[in-house]
């Protein structure tokens, strides 16, 4: 009763508040509850019998979670996919757990990407090959969200290095490709790389469209990831330069040993905000004709026998993104916590 008294009745606005809040909860979700759970279907054969049922119509997730969860891959391959999304996975929490961090792990990724390729591609090993233009799904979704990551952050890093460095020319450089990046939506880069680029190419020269558009959103994610870092650089004191300077590190033993760990520990926040909008605007992908995520749902809205599913098929997807953003989201709280707790020690 104390903690409800201070949290929801401390003052007639909290109480105005509370009412409403509690009032749109009994109105929203009972209905929802009865449309998702109560009356829906999960084991429909056909979407005439979940439209008589007058709830979600779950079976479809059933019937189509192949060409969501793995777009237009060739149907007897989607093993591959599979697994190459579970080599992903398990590399990316052996990453996020401390006793991993070693020079292995390096190895561990090396491999890991090799075995992904070779997966996803084909060609070697008895496998078929599969162009990337089939790719599609989830494991495209982790593909360019985890290279666009591991390759966006170094490259931040160095821009932000560039930004504040003293060398005239590097630093405009540097100003000018942030500005410019930042200053213009995700989605023109990636029209860019598609449709602009290949008329810049010499000809009977051609990248792939796949890579054209990963090489875009690292560029995009960069730009933001500098910037950032930049802010964190700032906020180090200049004590530490001159306490660095005077035990004679030069410029680059400073920044990896001394100022580097602290920016980064003063910006991880903003620094998961960038990775889990990477991790969600790669399904912009879609305006250029790539299978991500959404646009496997797309398709397979596109069956005739199962019109009419969409909400279903977009709470399945939301729900994805969910748990990797929530994830990642946690594991950063967890991150502040033991480097917070580390720091008061």
């Amino acid at each position: 009763m104390g903690w409800c008294r201070a949290r929801l009745f401390a003052t007639p606005l909290n109480v105005l508040l509370t009412v409403l809040l509690a009032w749109l909860l009994l109105m929203l979700v009972p209905p929802l509850v009865e449309w998702a759970w109560i009356r829906a279907d999960f084991t429909a054969s056909s979407p005439q019998q979940c439209r008589a049922a007058g709830g979600a119509c779950w079976a479809f997730i059933a019937h189509e979670y192949r060409l969501i969860l793995f777009g237009v891959y060739p149907y007897d391959e989607q093993w591959r996919p599979l697994v190459a999304a579970i080599v992903l996975l398990v590399v990316i929490v052996c990453s996020a757990v401390r006793r991993f961090w070693r020079p292995a792990l390096a190895l561990a990724w090396v491999v890991a990407l090799v075995a992904v390729a070779i997966l996803m591609w084909g060609g070697v090993l008895g496998l078929t090959p599969v162009e990337d233009s089939r790719w599609g799904g989830l494991p495209l979704t982790l593909i360019l969200s985890t290279f666009g990551i591991a390759f966006a952050f170094p490259l931040g890093l160095l821009l932000a290095l560039g930004r504040r460095s003293r060398m005239p020319a590097v630093k405009a450089l540097c100003v000018v490709y942030i500005e410019l990046i930042r200053g213009v939506p995700l989605i023109s880069l990636l029209f860019m790389s598609s449709v602009m680029l290949p008329l810049f190419l010499p000809e009977g020269v051609d990248i792939d469209k796949l890579l054209r558009a990963q090489i875009a959103i690292i560029m995009f994610a960069a730009a933001y990831i500098a910037e950032t870092v930049r802010g964190g650089l700032q906020a180090v004191p200049r004590g530490q330069y001159e306490g660095a300077a005077s035990i004679g590190l030069n410029y680059w033993q400073t920044m990896r040993k001394i100022i580097l760990p602290q920016a980064l520990r003063i910006v991880i926040p903003p620094l998961v905000s960038i990775f889990i909008s990477l991790f969600k605007d790669t399904s912009l992908v879609v305006v250029i004709g790539i299978f991500d995520l959404t646009q496997s749902a797309k398709a397979a809205l596109a069956d005739p026998q199962w019109r009419g599913f969409s909400i279903e098929a977009y709470l399945f997807i939301a729900a994805i993104y969910f748990i990797f953003c929530f994830s990642i989201s946690r594991y950063s709280r967890s991150i502040e916590a033991s480097l917070g707790g580390a720091q008061r020690r």
